[in-house]
């Protein structure tokens, strides 16, 4: 069983603060958890790092440009039906 680390007064400070702020952050923060091949997180963590990518941002544009696949897709498929 691990030991609990001694309580300086930072880490009593900062444990009421994650207390008190616990709920507010649940609910406008989501976490988005999934697993990769190790092989394609190596590959992925390096392209991040070359080209100082943050992981949020390319979740964010992964997102909108799957979003506008999409909205084209559906926009096409409407003008073959008409």
């Amino acid at each position: 069983m691990p030991l609990k680390k001694e309580d300086t007064p930072n880490r009593i400070i900062k444990r009421r603060y994650e207390e008190r702020n616990k709920e507010e952050r649940k609910a406008y923060r989501k976490q988005f958890n999934t697993t990769l091949s190790i092989e394609f997180y190596e590959e992925l963590e390096a392209f991040l790092k070359e080209n100082n990518i943050g992981k949020i941002d390319i979740v964010k544009r992964g997102y909108y440009a799957f979003k506008e696949d999409f909205e084209k897709q559906r926009k096409d498929g409407k003008k073959q039906n008409e």
